[in-house]
Parts: structure tokens; C-alpha cells; sequence
């Protein structure tokens, strides 16, 4: 292990424990039978089809424990590759893979940088699940791999964007696990018994006069949406919604604070601030018994939020199965995009002699690109009533059976609105290494906003101060 990189993981580690743009329960995981596949020119290693499956040197992998680190219901994933595994004896005759469930990415982050600083390289991961903030740490403490080389190549493979959060400074640090849009999920027989029509809220002045006819028409029984008092609203209403719809800045390209007077903060928290005061939101914490309930009794109309809630839809919302359906998330006006797509990547851990960096690049290309595999995958993940998202690769997503009809939206494919949903899609918040402490220090004001010991413009002045206080200027990520 290096030995420079001590000082750099010290301040890492204190920078904060939120992440900016991924972690938590939202961030899930899934898994599938996979066949060796052609992985093309340029890889690191060439699985042939049909043929011998050992590395590009005739390797195989010595007897061992591959540990990877991940969130949300990882138990999927292993599945996947523990039958990947089996199927690839020839290879991997004696490894076996394990999944270390964390709380999040910023949890992850801290395991790995806690055990690099102790120098105990043994105890690291071989790979891991990162959102933009983590390899943007981990990269500079020189902790990933380079992908660039192996990655390069498979670009014109992938959805446009799918490295974007993964490339520093022209390098490529992991390898895309997915990217989801922003998504309008709505409940149509509300919007049907009170003659709300939804298309309407294609726009953010739309969504908000929708839910004041919802507000009025049913006695203030139904609530457009949600509001979460802890820092999930930032999180999800803030970081990965409002402020990348309305063009919102945390930062200026050179660093410098200035959420306080952006046009687009004040428009994105502006319109959350129209929303909570005229009482179109249920204060209730997201992920949780309280939440469900309210869905399931037709008291919550819609969500803004990312396209990982359908999973949480289908496991706790049977009661509406059937009503709910999906569209773009509302524009705001003069801005014109319909809200930001939040990448997930998988990245293998520099740790000296990595034995197995070859075989979870294997692993992963066939998880990406195998369609036959990956339908299998789906098929099981939908018995299971368990989580997985939209592929990365093009072809597999023309493929007819990403735009099968989903019982749970009345019979519209939720597959193919969330590959649809990723055009015109609004560039995230620009990433840097101060974001975890960011998020503390904005979530930290909005908690206070939500809680009624503020008012918005309060909150906003008071997370610019604060954040000019605390951090400074930031290192906008080139």
C-alpha cells in the first residue's frame, strides 16, 4: 500500500458521512446466471464464446474468497455470481465470492479508507459498490483501478453518460452498474376519480397546480407527495431532483460557493418551499411502514424521485398494484429537462496483488452484455419480487423483452419508460471531494426548514454561509 496516501485518507474521512448522490436503501443490486461472452477488442482479458473461458493468458484464478462490498439487498448480486462461478469451474475452480452488506456508499467509503490507513491491505475488498463522491476519493488516494484501458472500448456499447461519474481527470475508475433517470411515478385512479388529468405535469408548475386540484377536490385527503424530516429530502428531493431539473449550482466552475444567490437553487428549493407551505405534502420519513400505509389507502399521489422507488413500490404497495404508471419527471420552465440520471459503478479495489481484478471484469461484461443471461436474471428477480434495474448496454435494451408490459402500472412497460426516461435528462450537480460534508451541512438546514424553525430563504442563506465557513472553495472535478 502506498504510503503517501495516509494523509489524503485522514481528510477523506473527515469530510462527512452522507454521499453526494448515492447509498442507502435506494442504491439496490440483482443477479443472474451469465455464459462466457466475447468481450471485443481492447479488454483486458477475451472470454470466447463457446470456447475456453480461461483469461487471456490461460489463467486460472487461484482458491480464495473474491469480497466485495455493496448496498441495498446484495444478496442478489451473489446469487449471480455464485452461479457465475459454477458455471466457470474451468477457470475459477475453488474461489468463491463473497458480498459484505454496508449501509450505504459513504459507509463503504469509510471501511476502505479506515482499513488503508491501518495498512492491513489483506483486509480490503477486491471490488466494491461506489457512487461519484467514493471514487472520486478513492481514486485520488490511488485505491481503484484504472479502467480506462479495458473501458475505452466498450463505450460505444454502453448508454451515453454511463462513465460520465467515473472519469477524473480524463480516467476512467469503475465500471458502470447502471443508470437510472428521474421518474414521475403517479397513481392514475386518483388522478382519474378527481378528473386531474396527469399530462399536465409535465411541466413543475403543472405538477404543483396538480397537486393543489388534489388538495382541494379531495378535502385535503390526498397529498401530491411526501416530505422526509431527515435528510432523505435533500437527498432525494434536493441533490438527485430539483436542483439538477432547475440547472441549480452548489459550486461555480471555480470552486466557489455560491448556492446562496444561484437562480437555480432559489428555483429548485422554491419550488419544494411552494409545495411544503401550502400544505401539498405529507411529512412522513421515506422507506418506512407510515409511507406504504399512506400509499396503499390512495393518500399519495405521486413521487418525483428516482427510478430505484418502483422496487420499493412493488415490495411494500401491493394494496394499488395495478394503478400506478410512469412518466417523465415535470420541467421547469426555462430549463427544459426533465430531471438527472443517478449512476451506480463497481469498482475494483487497488491492493497491490489483486488476484482476482481479471475474473470480476470477466464477471462483470457478462453481467452488462449477456442478454440472454441477464433475461434469466430479470425473470428471477421479478419472481422473487426482488430489485434490478434498466442494463447499461444498448443492444440489450432494444432488445423486445425491455419493453414487456409490467402488471404492477396497469400493463405499461416501466422497463422501457425508464430507458425513454433517460433522454433529456439534466446534468447532476458537479461532483467534488467536499460533497459529503456539503450534504451534511444544506441536508442540516433543510432538516431545520422541515421541522418549521425556518423559512426556505433562511435555510438557503444559512447553507451558504455555512458552507463558505466550513469548506471554502470546493475541487470542481474537471
Amino acid at each position: 500500500m502506498k504510503k503517501n496516501i495516509a494523509l489524503f485518507l485522514a481528510a477523506a474521512l473527515a469530510a462527512g458521512s452522507l454521499t453526494a448522490c448515492g447509498g442507502g436503501k435506494d442504491s439496490q443490486t440483482s443477479t443472474t446466471t451469465a455464459k462466457a461472452a466475447d468481450q471485443g477488442g481492447g479488454s483486458e482479458q477475451k472470454t470466447p464464446e463457446g470456447g475456453d473461458s480461461q483469461g487471456s493468458s490461460g489463467t486460472v484464478f487461484p482458491a480464495g474468497t473474491l469480497t466485495v462490498y455493496a448496498m441495498g439487498n446484495p444478496q442478489y448480486r451473489q446469487q449471480y455470481f455464485e452461479t457465475w462461478l459454477e458455471n466457470h469451474r474451468d477457470i475459477a475452480p475453488d474461489v468463491k465470492i463473497e458480498f459484505v452488506q454496508t449501509e450505504g456508499t459513504a459507509d463503504i467509503r469509510e471501511k476502505i479508507t479506515m482499513t488503508a490507513l491501518s495498512g492491513a491491505t489483506e483486509d480490503l475488498p477486491d471490488a466494491a459498490m461506489l457512487d461519484p463522491v467514493t471514487i472520486m476519493d478513492l481514486a485520488k488516494a490511488g485505491l481503484l483501478k484504472d479502467e480506462t484501458e479495458y473501458l475505452t472500448p466498450l463505450l460505444s456499447k454502453m448508454v451515453d453518460g454511463a462513465t460520465k461519474d467515473a472519469t477524473i481527470d480524463g480516467r476512467i475508475y469503475a465500471l458502470p452498474d447502471s443508470v437510472r433517470p428521474q421518474v414521475l411515478f403517479y397513481n392514475k385512479d386518483i388522478f382519474d376519480k378527481y378528473g386531474i388529468d396527469p399530462e399536465t405535469m409535465k411541466t413543475m408548475d403543472g405538477y404543483i397546480e396538480a397537486g393543489r386540484q388534489l388538495k382541494e377536490k379531495s378535502g385535503g385527503e390526498v397529498y401530491l407527495s411526501y416530505i422526509d424530516p431527515t435528510s432523505k429530502t435533500w437527498r432525494y428531493w434536493g441533490r438527485r431532483g430539483l436542483m439538477p431539473s432547475a440547472g441549480a449550482r452548489i459550486w461555480d466552475e471555480n470552486g466557489e460557493v455560491v448556492i446562496g444567490t444561484d437562480e437555480g437553487a432559489k428555483k429548485a428549493l422554491g419550488a419544494l418551499d411552494t409545495m411544503n407551505s401550502e400544505g401539498l405534502l405529507m411529512k412522513t420519513t421515506i422507506m418506512e411502514p407510515a409511507l406504504y400505509d399512506a400509499i396503499n389507502n390512495q393518500k399519495v399521489a405521486t413521487f418525483c424521485i428516482g427510478a430505484f422507488w418502483d422496487e420499493f413500490m412493488r415490495q411494500n404497495c401491493d394494496a394499488v398494484k395495478g394503478q400506478w404508471r410512469v412518466m417523465s419527471a415535470p420541467e421547469f420552465e426555462g430549463v427544459g429537462k426533465a430531471g438527472a440520471p443517478v449512476s451506480q459503478y463497481m469498482g475494483i479495489i487497488e491492493k497491490g496483488d489483486n488476484p482476482y481484478s481479471e475474473l470480476f471484469r470477466m464477471m462483470w461484461y457478462d453481467f452488462t452484455f449477456d442478454i440472454e443471461a441477464k433475461e434469466e436474471w430479470v425473470n428471477s428477480m421479478e419472481a422473487q419480487n426482488a430489485p434490478y434495474s434498466n442494463p447499461v448496454s444498448i443492444e440489450m435494451l432494444e432488445d423486445p423483452f425491455w419493453k414487456e408490459p409490467s402488471d404492477y402500472y396497469g400493463g405499461m412497460s416501466f422497463r422501457e419508460m425508464e430507458g425513454k426516461c433517460l433522454s433529456n435528462g439534466a446534468d447532476n450537480l458537479v461532483v467534488t471531494p467536499q460533497d459529503a460534508e456539503a450534504d451534511e451541512i444544506i441536508s442540516a438546514e433543510l432538516e431545520k426548514y422541515v421541522a418549521g424553525n425556518q423559512s426556505m430563504d433562511d435555510a438557503i442563506a444559512n447553507m451558504d454561509k455555512n458552507l463558505k465557513a466550513k469548506i471554502g472553495k470546493a475541487q470542481v472535478n474537471p
